[in-house]
């Protein structure tokens, strides 16, 4: 049989100019009566978010710096620890038993601390270690009196420099990246081969070196004008750290030693299982280097996660967002325990309930919260088994080379950022701990010395920063420093190192009557009792070992009032996060911009330096300190895992047929930002574009919910997943988190997962995903803080909430299929990207790719071009 014939030559490509209409400009929209630009799509409310510092409210609605939304009434019984005499004595023998130690200290020697190994932990030098985490504004008028306020905060900022203690995060040094996962090819027990894809994209690798590819690579080899490339914008002391970057050294670990060492010392003190949490002392969701127990004895360094060792097997128990990540990191002496399926464990405590019997279970219960430890001991007696606490931390034992502690200086948040000074916050924590009603189980001496509350005792670390208005840097990520707070009703007491605190800081707490201990001080002042007679205040997540010294009926649970206090943003902190979050978003549109250029003009960019670009940019703004969390940057199947972290040495190159998900987060002096946007770089796929329209559907409804007061975050969290439901597709993260004002980048207890009332100055993110596994991932996210709105229809005695939009980075169009999107949800996202264009456009003036980039896609349209004659796509956008 004879050969087909060749195919004829394509037709020639024209553009087209059948488009009906015009685009409309951004000039069109203003109004010249209001002096504002107005939505061409119809809401009701009139809570329409501004930018710059005026007020998106009238001054009636506006919440007050002093008003009542801290004084919403939180009520929880406590809960007596002991019950009858027999117990209250066993409590008390296991308090006088228990000890401390950083690493070594006993309870019943305090002071003194006797040092276990011999370790250098005094000279402390700590690089940039990272670790993960995972309002419906119209207004973008800028008028004169806008500019004015920002040109005042620009002086304020810059005299506040002056006057005040220098930042803690280093400029000089690259904010780096410590991986959390170094995707080595090897399982765990489930023997699990590599993935498909990732096959593939060994066996394209040669062929991606010697061209312009953006099939996904290892980023280790890269082609030759690839690099030329992405140096040639870099000069001075940018370009020299990109080039002295290091990926820390992670060798996948054999934990067998390491196992086998922890069961000779549980074996010392008949233990058939010992329990080692992720947290901290403190409960942190991301503990310092120092605390990193649990990650060091598995080999896992996802940010969350409990580790149980029995005598004869090893255990870790996971949530979802964790099971990949856990099935790449552990080793053949682990069995991963996946948490959330039908057929799995509610939570660890359920988990090993059901498997002791007559056993000693250990933990050192400093690191396990008195929440979670009065649920797990009435489960072990029924099981006739009980808690042991070993005399040290038995991992502590076998660390070997443990790392020091952070010796960084603590430093104040002046008056300015925070809106409310530390005297007043005190005043209202004091007032709060006089009007505590005590627990039902004492009512009948209610008057009597011993049954009043006195002080509460603060172990959460962000708590302990925001309430006396200083900020430190001993956590990644986190401005925080490690310490414990005594707040009683004539004196207060901060328990840190002292070697952190300076004379400028010294004299600040001398002023607020603050008195300063040594940290491990604590210890010998609960043991002692210093506050006389009366009752203490803690929080259900105070650490179990501090319940265990006080005795239960010496102290009563309550819901932590600072927290409350701290989840309420007053308007100078959300004027400030405003602020942040514009700058962050220059940063961000001048990185996208960026990688734009790069992937048109066919670069290879790996993943890790995308990361790292975005970080340079924001290293150049005012009032940078730090990375918020590890950038996520990720491509391909690597985007599928929520919380993935590239290596310099290790990553994949950005491609161009899979979509590219970068969430990233900025610490400022004046907010705390975090933001998610995913891109498409060629011509996604069907089922890509819808996943990227149904996600984005989920992140418009909630933006634009409009809500009674009452209602919770979780009654919400269906409009993000209404959608996505619809096509049978789902995610298993949450919907969003609370956000600190420069603290945390996770925050108090409210959210979209939550059973706390939304209330007016709440500031979460909205961030709704999907992720197919092996093959892609997408999410937006954006953050929001609540305001009353005014409805139709409203009655004199509601309140209506809803939310303004902080976030200002342009939600790319390529990927949304137009027909998918109702009216309102077509213009919601048109004036979402003019909104950006508007609030950024005087930023960057001087960034002329960026500048031209942002006006591009503020009038871009939705979706991608149609291919032309022949097949070949044309996309006008330039």
């Amino acid at each position: 049989m004879s050969p087909p014939p060749p195919p004829p030559p394509p037709p020639l490509c024209l553009p087209s100019f059948t488009r009906k209409g015009r685009k409309k400009k951004v000039d069109e929209f203003y109004d010249e009566k209001s002096g504002s630009y107005q939505p061409s799509g119809t809401h009701s409310r009139s809570s329409r978010g501004s930018r710059g510092t005026r007020s998106s409210l009238p001054a009636s609605q506006r919440p007050s710096l002093q008003g009542s939304p801290l004084a919403r009434s939180v009520s929880q019984s406590p809960t007596p620890t002991v019950t009858d005499a027999q117990s209250k004595a066993d409590m008390t023998s296991r308090a006088e038993k228990l000890t401390f130690s950083e690493d070594t200290e006993s309870y019943n020697n305090l002071p003194k601390l006797a040092p276990k190994l011999d370790r250098s932990r005094s000279k402390l030098t700590r690089g940039n270690t990272f670790r993960s985490k995972f309002g419906y504004g119209w207004g973008l008028g800028l008028g004169r009196k806008d500019k004015d306020k920002e040109d005042l905060f620009t002086e304020v900022d810059r005299s506040s420099s002056q006057t005040t203690i220098l930042p803690v995060y280093p400029r000089e040094a690259p904010p780096s990246f410590v991986p959390d996962n170094a995707q080595t090819p090897t399982r765990h027990m489930s023997q699990r081969s590599k993935n498909s894809y990732a096959s593939k994209l060994s066996q394209d690798s040669q062929a991606s070196r010697a061209t312009k590819s953006s099939n996904l690579s290892r980023g280790s080899k890269r082609s030759n004008n690839s690099g030329s490339g992405s140096v040639n914008t870099l000069v001075g002391s940018a370009l020299e750290r990109k080039e002295a970057y290091q990926d820390p050294i992670r060798e996948r670990i054999d934990t067998s030693l390491r196992l086998a060492e922890l069961r000779q010392y549980m074996a010392k003190d008949n233990l058939d299982y010992y329990v080692i949490p992720s947290e901290d002392a403190h409960q942190s969701e991301y503990p310092a280097e120092a605390d990193k127990r649990r990650e060091w004895i598995t080999n896992f360094t996802g940010s969350a996660g409990m580790a149980i060792v029995s005598k004869t097997a090893a255990y870790l128990i996971v949530d979802p967002r964790y099971w990949l990540q856990a099935e790449n990191e552990l080793d053949e002496n682990w069995f991963l325990i996946r948490m959330g399926t039908e057929s799995g464990p509610r939570n660890w405590v359920d988990w090993i309930s059901d498997r002791v019997n007559e056993s000693r279970v250990g933990l050192d219960a400093r690191m396990i919260s008195n929440e979670a430890a009065q649920q797990l001991y009435p489960l072990l007696q029924a099981q006739k088994s009980k808690l042991v606490y070993p005399s040290q931390n038995l991992v502590d034992l076998v660390w070997e080379n443990k790392p020091g502690r952070s010796k960084n200086k603590i430093f104040v948040q002046p008056i300015e950022y925070t809106g409310k000074d530390a005297t007043r916050k005190l005043i209202y924590v004091r007032d709060w701990i006089k009007n505590y009603t005590p627990s039902s189980g004492t009512s009948k001496n209610s008057s009597s010395p011993s049954q009043r509350h006195v002080g509460t005792l603060v172990t959460n670390l962000a708590s302990i920063a925001y309430v006396l208005n200083l900020r430190g840097d001993d956590i990644p990520f986190n401005p925080v420093f490690v310490s414990y707070m005594y707040i009683g009703l004539d004196r207060a007491i901060v328990f840190v190192e002292q070697e952190k605190i300076e004379p400028p800081v010294r004299e600040y707490l001398q002023n607020l009557k603050v008195e300063i201990r040594e940290y491990n001080g604590i210890w010998s002042f609960l043991r002692t009792r210093e506050w006389g007679e009366g009752k203490v205040i803690i929080s259900p997540q105070t650490s179990y070992a501090i319940s265990l010294m006080l005795t239960h009926y010496r102290y009563s649970l309550a819901p932590p009032i600072i927290e409350e206090m701290k989840s309420i943003k007053n308007e100078v902190e959300i004027q400030g996060l405003k602020r942040a979050h514009r700058r962050d978003g220059a940063c961000y549109v001048q990185f996208l911009a960026w990688l734009d250029e790069k992937m048109t003009k066919g670069f290879e960019i790996t993943e890790w330096e995308a990361a790292w670009r975005l970080t340079e940019f924001r290293r150049k703004t005012k009032n940078y300190m730090g990375l918020a969390y590890e950038s996520i940057s990720a491509t391909g199947p690597n985007a599928a895992l929520p919380h993935y972290h590239p290596l310099k040495s290790n990553s994949y190159v950005i491609s161009k047929e899979t979509p590219y998900l970068n969430d990233s987060g900025g610490q400022y002096r004046d907010g705390t930002c975090d933001t998610t946007r995913t891109m498409h770089y060629g011509r996604p796929t069907l089922e890509q574009s819808e996943a990227y329209t149904r996600v984005l559907q989920g992140h418009i409804a909630i933006d634009t919910a409009v809500f009674p007061r009452g209602t919770t975050g979780a009654q919400l969290d269906v409009l993000a997943r209404k959608n996505l439901w619809q096509d049978g597709l789902n995610y298993l993260h949450g919907t969003g988190h609370g956000v600190g004002s420069f603290l945390n980048v996770h925050e108090g207890t409210y959210g979209f997962s939550s059973n706390v009332p939304l209330v007016p100055g709440h500031v979460l993110t909205n961030e709704p995903g999907y992720y197919k596994t092996d093959e892609f991932g997408v999410r937006i996210e954006s953050v929001l803080v609540v305001r009353s709105v005014q409805t139709k229809h409203t009655d004199p005695d509601e309140s209506w909430y809803g939310f303004e939009r902080l976030t200002c980075v342009p939600i790319q169009t390529r990927m949304v299929l137009e027909q998918m999107l109702t009216k309102e949800e077509k213009e919601w996202l048109r004036e979402h990207n003019r909104r950006c264009l508007h609030s950024l456009e005087d930023l960057l003036q001087d960034d002329k790719r960026a500048l031209k980039w942002l006006r591009r896609e503020a009038e871009r349209p939705i979706g991608v071009a149609p291919a032309g004659p022949g097949g070949v796509i044309i996309d006008w956008g330039e």
